[in-house]
């Protein structure tokens, strides 16, 4: 029979172990949503916020993306892509992006 103090530190092993897995996964599923995010927007955006073609902000202009961030709302920006612009087709190129991955290129574009 297994003492108290044996069967704790079994289980505490096992819930160590299967922690620093979940973790490790965790992290992995960033890159990988990083790795998505930086290829849609290769494929979506690049055309424009990489040149500021058509008065687009340029990706990586942090001061002028935080002020419209500001000025709008995250979710209000999230509209006028899905909607469209005089200046940006509906959905800004990006067929199946969902509102999350219109957050997060929005987010990547800003850094």
């Amino acid at each position: 029979m297994l003492s108290i103090t044996t069967l704790f530190s079994q289980t505490y092993r096992i819930l160590l172990g299967s922690s620093a897995a979940v973790l490790l996964t965790s992290v992995m599923m960033t890159s990988a949503t990083a790795a998505d995010i930086a290829t849609t927007y290769d494929n979506s955006c690049a055309a424009c916020h990489d040149s500021g073609a058509l008065n687009a902000i340029k990706k990586g202009d942090s001061a002028k993306w935080q002020q419209l961030i500001n000025q709008k709302s995250m979710p209000t920006l999230i509209k006028s892509v899905k909607n469209g612009m005089t200046q940006m087709p509906a959905g800004g190129l990006c067929n199946n992006c969902s509102d999350d991955d219109y957050r997060k290129l929005i987010e990547y574009m800003s850094k």
